[in-house]
């Protein structure tokens, strides 16, 4: 009985799609609806095609939009010590990447506040009003944003992507050019995030270490020691309130 039901569900669901299909079918074939077409018309001034131009760099701008989000912010080095935050806890999944990279973009606004307010000031307000052009806010914009990145940038790894470059060294830190500067400063970052995930390893690695001799010397050597030590981080981390301590340290390293 519950196979010819469970037939008849099937066969049944397969009628259905297959009169969806044929009428989705029709109305395609049908003459009366209209399809879109897009005009395109030739540039008559110079004008147009400045326009055109503008256009085109302004969606340009929009989909590089989160690249320089991650690569010319605080992004980097949040997320990857934060990363490197739940591989030392041993909590897999937990927080889930969504949480972290969600509190990383938080902590990269509020870090960011400051520089994002110089542009809005010295660019964007008076682009709107008229007062300057786009050449010059263009040049406004990019100045707080390479005052952000010389502050997190080690001249080590300026002298690099110098030399990497073919360019002499400059004689003052605003002559170094902007694709040099970009370069130099994500790897900067890179360094500092790994050398703060380091840093946070160390008490957990002590805690594993721990657990693990304990174990040994109990002879209970088929007990995993995760299952000991993870509680045993996760006490710790929060008896010392590890998340102000991270975010707190996080967010005192790019003042």
């Amino acid at each position: 009985m519950l196979k010819k039901r469970f037939f008849m569900v099937i066969t049944f669901v397969v009628l259905i799609s297959l009169s969806s299909f044929i009428c989705t079918c029709r109305a395609f074939a049908q003459p009366s609806i209209p399809i879109p077409h897009l005009e395109v018309e030739t540039a008559q001034s110079p004008q147009d095609v400045v326009d055109s131009l503008e256009i085109l760099g302004i969606l340009t701008v929009l989909a590089l939009a989160p690249t320089i989000l991650i690569m010319m912010t605080a992004f980097t080095r949040i997320i990857i010590v934060l990363a490197f935050m739940r591989n030392a806890l041993g909590t897999q999944q937990t927080p889930p990447n969504q949480v972290l990279i969600g509190l990383a973009l938080f902590l990269t606004f509020f870090v960011m506040a400051p520089t994002v307010t110089q542009i809005n000031d010295n660019a964007i307000q008076p682009y709107l009003k008229g007062d300057i052009d786009q050449q010059t806010a263009a040049q406004q914009a990019i100045k707080p944003i390479r005052e952000f990145m010389l502050k997190q940038t080690r001249e080590k790894d300026l002298i690099l992507f110098l030399d990497l470059s073919g360019q002499q060294q400059p004689d003052t830190y605003d002559d170094i050019p902007t694709h040099v500067l970009i370069p130099a400063f994500i790897t900067s970052e890179l360094k500092t995030a790994f050398q703060i995930g380091f840093l946070i390893y160390i008490p957990f690695i002590i805690v594993d270490m721990v657990v693990a001799s304990t174990l040994m010397s109990m002879g209970m050597m088929m007990l995993p020691p995760v299952m000991i030590s993870l509680p045993l981080k996760i006490l710790l981390f929060v008896m010392v309130d590890g998340w102000d301590l991270v975010i707190k340290n996080l967010v005192a390293g790019f003042r």
